[in-house]
């Protein structure tokens, strides 16, 4: 006798079975992984885990990968729910304790659960369930998503939001589906905290306090793992720790009791319009359509200060009010939230690539609304209104309209709009991507062939898809083997998806390629990643042309930053318009940061070289230049057309102060005289330090015909300005100083040294003199 859901052997075991054969042959079971109240340490909830017979198939991402493309995904999703309840009864899964089991996000709406209901009312006790909600389901099919909440409601069993904060899509979506768990993802208690685990437990605890919901932490496998989940506010926990997956319940654990918090009343808002939702009394004003607009606007900035745990929903009423306008600011808004949709009359699915939307019928009460309704964790407003039927110019049309902050209407009419939302298309299946050959696709027969070709392709035909199956296997395995990332994106649809992924973009990306496909490639990047990089991807792709460059990406769950060297091609058709194109990427961090590296060690060099010119062409004491940089100065000076100043200074009884309060009062002494200098310097001069205490200034530019007369008036006011009593060791002293002036006409033959040494011989005579003198030499 086989055990309860396991496989017999035959053809479902065999290398080559299909999911056909495994569903023909019961060839679905689960395993069961304990939930634990982490406060009693009672085993209260098992989580059903679908497995397939032994072989290819028998890990569940390969197992619905080929459900897929077999087209067999609903049944293959209904089978695990029923092999889950199977093994349930078989292994006495009842009251008190909760059986948790999952709906397949792509086949929401179509879930048999009424079925499963029967199966549990004819068991021997009570069967209580959780169906477990994945964040893949949010985006692409909020309206099922929301029906499939409510008859999971209406069947008396609960909800769980599964895999909290590998996207933060779940934080945007939380309010609206209400979940009774809250199932943090595991990389939450297993990786270091950081920015982002903070705004998810933010998030995640507020949602908790306000419902009464229950948080449970996945991925529990050590002590450190459990401390981490209690941190986080978990009282649930599941992970290797209290028990490993299999066919039965873990012995020797205690049970208990799994308590849900009453079941959220969100009444029939698919059936009503935002604006009916509004509570009776509500306050209720008039205005043109023009206040509305800038009101519509305002909110749209909230929600992008808000970002990607945002969801917005707009009416429209008529496909022609979304504007040029329009389209710019929701571009904006698609790439900063979580969720966006725009819902009106002649609306396609997808207004822009990203914005999801809805015709509306023109008998919807929706029609005559302008509704815009922001939901994050910790925000929510609605602009509410309903069009009073005006004629007269659009912008003067009147409406009435409420503006709410009131958390629980916010809910409602965001509730009322998503579940109008059209289901985002999925990717076309591509016979490249197929996971095996039965997968792949054979032409039918063509039209008008006849009743006897009926059913069988004519041998010319049969060869062609044999041939083309062949070269669809031998292409799958070539881009399965390179180490290089693969990517091909269907550019003729809505938000261009990806429709192939090899293995090697599955590591890059940190991905699985039934994550990745169907989803626009943004997903890779992050709030630092170049814009101008990507709006010059945007341009190429526009454009039909190639592209190469590096982008900064980020992987996985965890959003880890890593380099991404891109080369984009376009593919074409037989008309020449461009249908696909296919990426090649390469992870090139450690290129990037050794080239960062090596930057960074070249600008030290060169600030290190700048430096060691620096200090060669400075007085290491005052900072002044010195001799040699005062030279190059004079000298270029001297080649131009204006006159040039040498004032040679030269401190009286600076000897009797050094000998007095010794060397390092002197130096003290130097620098203050240092500085008075630069301080009493005119525009475009420069004052050098030669050596011991001798100074030259040097004044440039200067108008022949005035250049001694203005040479003097700078000497003396130096002069003055070093006579000030200078404050050493507590004392006050004073000094003096000797200035001899010489000025050379520009392009007159002389050089530094002759004016050097005419400025020398000028102080020397002032010295001769007496102080109080100024020596000026004639003009050269």
């Amino acid at each position: 006798m086989t055990q309860q859901g396991a496989v017999p052997t035959g053809d479902a075991t065999a290398a080559g079975a299909t999911v056909a054969d495994v569903l023909g042959a019961r060839g679905v079971r689960s395993v069961f992984q304990p939930i634990v109240d982490l406060d009693s340490g009672a085993v209260v909830a098992y989580e059903a885990l679908a497995r397939g017979p032994l072989g290819p198939l028998q890990r569940p991402d390969r197992l619905f990968a080929a459900a897929r493309a077999e087209g067999l995904l609903a049944e293959l999703d209904q089978a695990c729910r029923a092999a889950a309840f199977r093994g349930a009864l078989a292994s006495g899964l009842l009251a008190p304790l909760t059986l948790f089991v999952n709906v397949e996000p792509e086949v929401l709406d179509s879930a048999p659960l009424e079925e499963l209901l029967a199966l549990a009312q004819d068991a021997p006790g009570e069967l209580r369930v959780v169906v477990e909600i994945t964040e893949r389901a949010l985006a692409a099919r909020p309206a099922e998503l929301l029906r499939t909440v409510a008859r999971v409601r209406e069947l008396g069993w609960g909800v769980a939001l599964d895999d909290v904060g590998a996207e933060v899509m779940s934080l945007a979506f939380m309010p609206l589906l209400q979940p009774d768990v809250v199932k943090l993802d595991l990389r939450l208690v297993q990786d270091r905290p950081g920015a982002d685990v903070a705004e998810i437990m933010n998030a995640v605890n507020a949602y908790a306090e306000a419902s009464g919901a229950t948080v449970l932490a996945e991925g529990i496998e050590d002590e450190r793992h459990l401390h981490m989940a209690r941190a986080l506010g978990a009282h649930l926990g599941q992970g290797w720790l209290f028990g490993r997956p299999g066919p039965a319940p873990v012995p020797g654990l205690p049970t208990g009791e799994l308590r849900l918090p009453a079941p959220p009343a969100l009444g029939e808002f698919a059936a009503s319009s935002p604006f009916a939702l509004l509570p009776a009394g509500t306050p209720l004003r008039r205005s043109p359509k023009s206040l509305l607009i800038e009101l519509s606007k305002q909110l749209e900035r909230e929600a992008m200060r808000i970002g990607p745990t945002c969801v917005v929903a707009s009416t429209f009423q008529e496909a022609r009010h979304f504007t040029p306008s329009t389209t710019s600011r929701y571009r904006d808004l698609v790439e900063r939230v979580g969720f966006a949709c725009a819902l009106g009359e002649g609306l396609p699915a997808e207004p822009l690539p990203g914005l999801r939307g809805a015709a509306l019928s023109p008998h919807d009460a929706v029609r005559g609304e302008w509704d815009v309704v922001v939901l994050g964790p910790h925000f929510s407003v609605a602009l509410l209104a309903r069009d009073l039927g005006d004629t007269g110019p659009d912008a003067e049309r009147t409406f009435e309209y409420a503006l709410t902050y009131r958390r629980s209407t916010v809910v409602a009419a965001a509730h009322s709009l998503l579940s109008r939302v059209a289901p985002r298309v999925a990717a076309a299946p591509s016979t490249v991507a197929a996971p095996a050959p039965s997968a792949v696709a054979v032409p039918a027969a063509p039209a008008g062939a006849g009743a006897a070709s009926a059913g069988a392709a004519p041998a010319a035909l049969r060869e062609a898809a044999d041939e083309a199956t062949a070269v669809g296997r031998i292409v799958h395995r070539v881009l399965g083997t390179t180490s290089h990332g693969v990517t091909i994106s269907d550019v003729t649809r809505p938000d261009q998806p990806l429709v192939y992924v090899n293995a090697a973009f599955e590591e890059l990306s940190g991905l699985r390629a039934e994550e990745a496909l169907g989803r626009n490639c943004r997903f890779l990047q992050g709030p630092d990643t170049d814009p101008a990089a990507l709006a010059s991807i945007r341009a190429a792709i526009a454009a039909g042309e190639e592209w190469r460059g590096v982008v900064l990406n980020h992987r996985g769950p965890g959003r880890t930053p890593w380099w991404n060297e891109i080369r984009l091609a376009p593919v074409r058709d037989e008309h020449g318009r461009v249908v696909q194109y296919v990426g090649l990427q390469d992870d090139v961090t450690e290129r990037v940061e050794a080239l960062r590296a090596l930057e960074v060690e070249r600008d030290r060099t060169r600030a290190y070289l700048r430096r060691i010119e620096d200090l060669a062409r400075t007085d290491a004491l005052t900072g002044l230049p010195n001799r040699r940089h005062l030279e190059e100065r004079v000298a270029a000076a001297l080649d131009g057309d204006g006159a040039v100043a040498l004032l040679f200074c030269d401190l009286d009884g600076f000897k009797a102060v050094n000998d007095r309060f010794g060397h390092a009062a002197g130096d003290d002494l130097l620098v203050r005289v240092a500085q008075r200098l630069r301080s009493g310097l005119p525009a475009g001069a420069v004052a050098a330090r030669l050596g011991g205490d001798e100074f030259i200034v040097a004044l440039t530019g200067l108008d022949p015909r005035c250049a001694a007369e203005r040479a003097a008036e700078v000497a003396d006011r130096l002069a003055r300005s070093v006579a000030d009593p200078v404050g050493l060791g507590g004392v006050e002293v004073s000094i003096a100083v000797s200035v001899g002036v010489a000025v050379a006409r520009g392009r007159g033959g002389e050089g530094f040294e002759d004016l050097l040494r005419r400025a020398d011989e000028a102080m020397y005579a002032r010295k001769r003199a007496g102080r109080g003198a100024l020596h000026p030499s004639p003009l050269a």
